[in-house]
């Protein structure tokens, strides 16, 4: 993508970069280390792990929406390139935008608030892995579609530099999915070597 199609002069769009990449780092260092290590959350709210992942849950629900309020002001603040402004890309925009909504909203649903936001970190396990929709289609649905929302948004305003973001938005994805895949797998084995 060329500099006539991206101004990366505009400290939106840095401001927006900064968030994706801070998101998922905030929530895995606080997880991780100020709870599962610590039990840090828990014993602020009493010894009460739920109350504890109900508010870190509630943390991260607020930091997503301030990271998307972001995005979309970058997006706003850059150039809008006339191939992406067609009927053909305003059609996948929404298709992509209710797949990834889908996606994100059935894993909610499928998980329940403490399976959705980092419950194993504070003890609190499902009896079993899930396994119906969107985990049948999908291995990581919430990021998959929460990556295809962002490049929806991107499309539909026509906007090079918001694709730029989704790709860093999926790449951040990917290396947070580095740390949590075995660490929550370590977590589950650690249960099952005690109930033996």
């Amino acid at each position: 993508m060329s500099s006539e199609l991206i101004d990366f002069s505009q400290k939106s769009l840095w401001i927006s970069f900064a968030s994706i990449s801070f998101n998922p780092l905030f929530w895995n260092t606080v997880a991780r280390r100020a709870e599962h290590h610590t039990r840090f959350i828990t014993r602020l709210f009493g010894g009460n792990p739920y109350y504890g992942c109900y508010a870190l849950a509630a943390t991260i629900f607020s930091l997503g929406i301030f990271r998307d309020y972001l995005y979309k002001i970058a997006i706003d603040h850059q150039p809008k390139s006339s191939l992406l402004q067609n009927d053909s890309i305003k059609i996948l925009a929404a298709l992509l935008f209710f797949m990834g909504n889908t996606f994100v909203l059935s894993s909610t649903y499928a998980l329940g608030i403490t399976g959705t936001f980092l419950g194993d970190y504070f003890g609190i396990l499902m009896n079993s892995r899930v396994t119906s929709f969107p985990f049948n289609v999908l291995e990581n649905p919430m990021y998959y579609g929460s990556t295809m929302v962002f490049l929806a948004t991107a499309l539909w305003y026509a906007c090079p530099a918001g694709i730029l973001l989704t790709t860093w938005t999926f790449t951040v994805y990917l290396i947070a999915l580095r740390f949590e895949g075995p660490f929550t797998a370590k977590i589950y084995e650690k249960r099952q070597k005690k109930t033996k």
